[in-house]
């Protein structure tokens, strides 16, 4: 890990608290994404069977199912094992467990240098926090679909109303 990288992740652990990364401690809520709008997402990205979509803050898992749905094959990642538990049952009742994998771990802490889609729906501090790990792990050109929030200093490709909310998507610099 070079200095820089380090200067990063201690400024990220001490904007995000003592207890970060832990259960009872979000770094957003869990707050179901409507269909309408896991859908019009995976539409911006171009969901498909060459992708690998990693949903940081998966919650019930609905985005994770969805892409696997298309023929993605998906992580979803939550510090809450309730959540997980609900997405790995709710993944083989729609019969695409075989395409998904559901982890209990920080957001912060997984690794997204396989990604061709991230997928994100939380606070616009984490989002800040997360902004130069995004831009600089994925591969170029991978997409980040989210909604609600921005990215700091980082405008979105396309920005459009979905559902009565704002859905964006950026693109990995290149």
């Amino acid at each position: 890990m070079s200095e820089e990288e380090s200067d990063g992740d201690r400024a990220c652990a001490a904007a995000r608290g003592p207890y970060a990364g832990t259960p009872n401690h979000l770094d957003a809520p869990f707050w179901q994404t409507p269909l309408p709008v896991v859908e019009r997402l995976l539409d911006l990205a171009e969901a498909g069977p060459d992708d690998l979509l990693i949903d940081l803050g998966c919650g019930d898992g609905r985005i994770v199912i969805a892409a696997a749905r298309r023929g993605a094959r998906a992580i979803g990642v939550d510090i809450d094992a309730e959540r997980i538990a609900e997405a790995e049952a709710a993944a083989r009742e729609a019969g695409v467990a075989h395409l998904t994998e559901f982890r209990c771990e920080d957001l912060f802490a997984t690794r997204l240098d396989d990604a061709t889609i991230v997928s994100l729906y939380l606070t616009t501090l984490a989002n800040r926090l997360l902004a130069p790990r995004l831009r600089a792990e994925p591969k170029p050109g991978a997409r980040i679909i989210g909604y609600c929030f921005p990215m700091h200093d980082w405008p979105a490709d396309i920005s459009e109303t979905a559902d009565h909310v704002q859905v964006n998507l950026w693109r990995v610099p290149g």
